[in-house]
Order: C-alpha cells, then sequence, then structure tokens
C-alpha cells in the first residue's frame, strides 16, 4: 500500500479542515508514492521512536504531535534533528493532532468514554472561516485557463474537493475611454459583450495571489475581480475542540477521579477547585493544553473539567467559579486515543501492520 492510500484513510477520520488554524496536520515528511506496509503510532516521534521505526522497518509514523510546527528555515541536524533524520531515512510522517482533537470518535470522544458522557456536543464548535469569494468576468473561451490558474494559486479547496467553481453567462457592458484598448468591441462608444461570471473560494491569506494569477493570464485590460469576505460558520454541530455531557449515573468526584487514574494509567492527578464529595452530574473534557476553554465548560453546567494541562491563572479562576479541575498531563490526555486509532485503522487497512510505539511515553514523570 502507498503512502497516499494510508494518508487518504486518516484524511477521513479526521479532516485536516477540522484543524486549528496554528496547526500543522497531514503529511509533513515523506513521498506519497512511497510504500507504507508499516504504520508506527505515537504521540511524539522522538530520537527513540524514530530509531524504533528503524528497527522496526516501519516506513510511515503518525506523530499525532507535528514533527514540524512552525516554519523552518533549514533542515539540518541543529534546527530540526528529527525532521532531518526522519527525512534521511525514507519515513513518511503524518500529525493528526488538533484534527483528531475535534472529529467524531476522536480525541477528545475517547477521553468523554472515560467519564461515560451521554448526550455529548463539543466545547468550541469548529468553523469553516478565514475565507472569501473571488468573482471574476470574463469571455467564455478563457474560462478554463483563468480558472486553473485562480486554481493553482489556491482557490477553489471545499474540504477535501478540488478545483471548485461555479460559472454562469451574462452580459457586460462598458465605454472605453480614449487611448483605451477593448479586448472586445470598440473605444469611444458603448458596447455590450457576453461574458461569463466565474466564482470561487479562497483563504484570505491567497486572496492577493489568486487575483495577481487572474490578472495575468485575463486579456482584458481592466479584469473585473470581486472580493468578497464570508462570515465563519460550523462545519458540523458534532464536531469541534472538547466534549460536555452527562454521567450515565452521578458519581461522587473521588469516585470519578479514581475512574480517570485507572482509564489513564495514572497514579497522580493535579485537582483544583472543590474537593471533597461533591456529586458529579454534568463533566466537560478536553485533551492537552486546553485549559484556556474552562469558561466554556462552565458556560455548559459542567461541576468537572478534565484535560491535561492549565495555566496557574486559569486554574484559579476556575476554581473560583466552582469547577473542580483534574489536569492528568498533556500527553496522558491524549495517549489513550492511539489504542482506540490502532484497532480503526488495522479494519480499514488490513493490508498495513499497524503498530503502537514502545518507545513513545510522556517526558514527565512523578518522583
Amino acid at each position: 500500500m502507498k503512502v497516499r492510500e494510508v494518508c487518504g484513510v486518516l484524511n477521513e477520520i479526521a479532516s485536516p479542515v477540522l484543524a486549528a488554524e496554528w496547526d500543522n496536520v497531514g503529511l509533513l515528511i515523506g513521498d506519497p508514492k512511497a510504500r507504507a506496509d508499516k504504520l508506527l503510532l505515537c504521540i511524539d516521534l522522538t530520537e527513540d521512536v524514530l530509531a524504533e521505526a528503524i528497527r522496526l522497518k516501519a516506513k510511515m509514523v503518525m506523530a499525532y504531535h507535528p514533527v514540524i510546527f512552525k516554519g523552518i528555515k533549514r533542515l539540518t541536524t541543529d534546527s530540526a534533528s528529527v525532521a532531518y533524520a526522519a527525512t534521511r531515512a525514507g519515513l513518511a510522517v503524518y500529525s493528526m493532532h488538533t484534527a483528531l482533537d475535534a472529529a467524531v470518535g476522536g480525541t477528545n470522544d475517547v477521553l468523554a468514554d472515560v467519564l461515560g458522557l451521554s448526550d455529548r456536543r463539543p466545547l468550541v464548535s469548529v468553523f469553516a472561516g478565514g475565507r472569501c469569494k473571488i468573482t471574476v468576468f470574463l469571455p467564455a473561451d478563457e474560462l478554463s485557463t483563468v480558472a486553473n490558474a485562480a486554481f493553482n494559486a489556491g482557490a477553489g479547496i471545499i474540504g477535501d474537493y478540488h478545483d471548485c467553481s461555479f460559472f454562469c453567462q451574462g452580459i457586460g457592458t462598458f465605454f472605453g475611454g480614449e487611448g483605451t484598448a477593448p479586448a472586445a468591441g470598440q473605444a469611444g462608444q458603448h458596447e455590450a459583450v457576453e461574458e461569463v461570471r466565474l466564482e470561487m473560494v479562497a483563504p484570505r491569506s491567497k486572496v492577493v495571489a489568486v487575483c495577481q494569477a487572474i490578472r495575468q493570464v485575463h486579456s482584458y485590460e481592466e479584469p473585473v475581480i470581486d472580493v468578497y469576505p464570508l462570515e465563519d460558520v460550523p462545519v458540523a454541530a458534532e464536531v469541534g475542540m472538547g466534549r460536555v455531557g452527562r454521567l450515565a449515573k452521578p458519581a461522587k468526584l473521588p469516585v470519578v477521579i479514581n475512574r480517570i487514574k485507572k482509564a489513564l494509567g495514572v497514579k497522580k492527578i493535579l485537582l483544583a477547585g472543590e474537593a471533597g464529595d461533591r456529586q458529579i452530574g454534568t463533566a466537560a473534557v478536553a485533551a492537552g493544553a486546553a485549559g484556556s476553554i474552562w469558561r466554556d465548560a462552565a458556560a455548559a453546567g459542567a461541576s468537572l473539567y478534565l484535560t491535561g494541562e492549565m495555566r496557574h491563572h486559569d486554574a484559579l479562576a476556575a476554581a473560583a467559579a466552582g469547577l473542580s479541575v483534574v489536569c492528568v498531563g498533556h500527553s496522558h490526555s491524549e495517549r489513550l486515543t492511539l489504542e482506540h486509532l490502532a484497532k480503526r485503522l488495522t479494519k480499514e487497512l488490513p493490508k498495513v501492520k499497524t503498530i503502537l510505539s514502545k518507545e513513545d511515553r510522556d517526558p514527565f514523570e512523578v518522583v
């Protein structure tokens, strides 16, 4: 099986569209045409995990955290040692990160399952935002040329679909002033010509490039290009960051904490806010460094908030608001999802041997 085929399944499980705007998900290293008969799953691609992948002859790794996160200007042993070594080893590396967090059945649903939450919903919706609609008017015989130029510059992408557009025909009018050279008709007189209206969406970051690409291939002296900012809208009601729901049966806080420890394999947790034997009926979860969205948990009526880590002042504020906050450690809140992902991939990719890394571990330990 090829790397691109494995990527296709990973994309179906957690579309990159769901990822946070600041994140870097998808295939980060490797050749989509290369073979991938073994897939290693880990939270972090460390040097130990990389050595394990090479030892196991796995040609592809799904590292939940991106091995390339912020932009890098140099790929050297000093600037990006693991990414450099993975590239030299011919390893393909894919990241799911916040796309998997937001997806149905992903990281946060797995964490919600620990508490047995029912009637669950996301704490924070994922919005399809930061886009504009670009409209241009052109001669019919230039439709494919102009559209392809816009697509190549980054327009026309909707989810997993590419080269998306809409066009219709109409009549355009103009009066060319002195010194003009219209592509159709004559200067100095009123003209009415048949035109095509072409529409497509583009990320705001690509708008300038798309407009420049259109102008370069358009035959008009003054192409009419309109850019409309689009309102952000939720991708779907069931996807988003975090989850909130009701426990199947209300339980006292110590019982819930023991349930969390057992499921995540941790001996100690950090607890902020009300302790004691308070009854927990509604709870919220959010994997990773999600302490900042505790207000969404409180607003949703949760009395307990389970997350990976939380800043000091957020913990103080959450406790003052009446929440019991349980922090289990960043990667401990995410690690359980790998087991579930491995089972799903084993079913959906029977020709690929999916392996859970034995070298991947939390960077912290309680001493």
